[in-house]
């Protein structure tokens, strides 16, 4: 059944998006819209900024200058 006989016979049963996922098409699951793109990918953010850091710890204790 095509979405439009489903709609007109009742049996579409998918919720409305709402907030701003009915505003902006790039704001929906794994959109790109930089607010939920950060949201989505902190936790790798957060990891990526402690290897960084320990790397850095790293360097200062190798070298003994």
């Amino acid at each position: 059944m095509s979405l439009n006989k489903a709609i007109e016979h009742g049996k579409e049963h998918r919720k409305e998006y709402c907030g701003s996922k009915a505003i902006d098409k790039t704001c929906r699951n794994h959109g790109g819209c930089e607010w939920c793109e950060e949201n989505r990918k902190h936790k790798y953010l957060v990891k990526e900024i402690a290897i960084k850091e320990r790397m850095k710890e790293f360097d200062r204790t190798d070298n003994p200058c």
